[in-house]
């Protein structure tokens, strides 16, 4: 049976499995979940094979909050022989078109990185056969699928593709980020990643400008604030903790003390808000739709902490809480459940 494999982070499966299927749903194609907890990945097997590639290829990938990666496969092993792991992936190929590039992966948990030293020894012999039998290019090829090989274990694998207009380009769909020394507080690594994620090179450069103005609800003691100054740009402060006083040395932070839910600048001239405030997610996502609503800022970026239960909804009610107070003006929102992230979503919320 045909289907679709998608990487999260190892505790979000249900959450995943209840995303996939609900969009699946809205592309008129249907199947069923199997995963298990802390395995770090879904596997939701289509009723119509040729329905695995169409969401492979129709489905934008960044529409997914709680999917890192994925791809569609059409070969399950159980239990590959440890003699020979390479001959049995190699006849499974028969069937896939030519790839541009091999990715040998693993689940992002405990277990599954225990694999990575196995991983990395296979590829290489792994390649050179599959370019052998013509099911690979010499080089990298972007404009070709990708050839996925994903061991849950030693012995058991699955096999398929991607393309490269609808992936991940990140090994196991993660971008790592190394922690700046300078920056008060590791959230920093979350806005970080948010802005690479959610914006191109160029679009950061357009919209990210030395002397822009911003303002960071909830930004003691200084985390996501670092980013922005990093940048450039000039900071509102708002919280009731102390900032870093390395932060306010720079001369582009004014720090007020003052509830985040109750402060507004006096200047129409705000471009970025940012907030990881931890508060209820349906406050939260009122409040950030009324500042963009009002004019008050251009673009937010957010954080959403998530009940331990019920994830996907409550993202899908704050999403219905941002339409009802933009109602038809015309915007943008992403979301994703970042690496960066622990038991909370990032969103990127702006007009058109």
């Amino acid at each position: 049976m045909a289907g679709v494999l998608l990487y999260c982070r190892a505790g979000f499966e249900n959450d995943l499995a209840n995303e996939i299927q609900h969009k699946a749903a809205e592309y008129e194609c249907y199947g069923f979940v199997k995963t298990k907890a802390n395995c770090g990945f879904v596997r939701f097997d289509c009723y119509q094979a040729e329905d695995a590639q169409k969401l492979v290829e129709k489905l934008p990938l960044d529409e997914l909050v709680f999917a890192r990666q994925f791809f569609t496969f059409n070969e399950y092993f159980a239990q590959l022989d440890l003699q020979d792991r390479i001959g049995p992936l190699l006849q499974a190929c028969d069937e896939l078109p030519l790839c541009g590039e091999l990715r040998v992966e693993y689940a992002d948990t405990t277990d599954g990185r225990e694999l990575s030293k196995f991983c990395k020894k296979i590829t290489v012999p792994l390649r050179q056969a599959l370019r052998k039998q013509h099911k690979l290019t010499k080089d990298i090829h972007s404009g070709k699928p990708v050839l996925h090989v994903f061991f849950v274990s030693g012995q058991e694998a699955f096999i398929g593709i991607s393309f490269p207009a609808n992936n991940s380009p990140l090994p196991l769909g993660i971008l790592r980020l190394k922690f700046p020394s300078q920056a008060p507080s590791r959230s920093t690594l979350k806005l970080e990643e948010a802005i690479h994620l959610f914006l191109t090179r160029q679009e950061q450069q357009q919209r990210f400008l030395a002397g822009m103005h911003a303002v960071d609800l909830g930004a003691c003691p200084g985390g996501w604030t670092y980013q922005l100054v990093q940048r450039g740009l000039f900071v509102q402060a708002i919280d009731n903790g102390m900032m870093a006083e390395s932060l306010m040395e720079t001369g582009q932070v004014k720090h007020f003390q003052e509830d985040g839910f109750k402060y507004r600048p006096k200047k129409k001239n705000v471009h970025w808000l940012v907030c990881d405030m931890i508060e209820r997610p349906d406050k939260v996502a009122r409040l950030m739709a009324q500042w963009i609503n009002d004019g008050d800022c251009k673009e937010a970026i957010f954080n959403l902490k998530l009940p331990m239960k019920r994830r996907f909804e409550t993202y899908l009610q704050a999403r219905e809480i941002i339409q009802q107070v933009l109602g038809s003006q015309s915007y943008q929102l992403k979301a994703k459940h970042l690496y960066h992230d622990r038991e909370e979503i990032t969103l990127h919320l702006r007009l058109l």
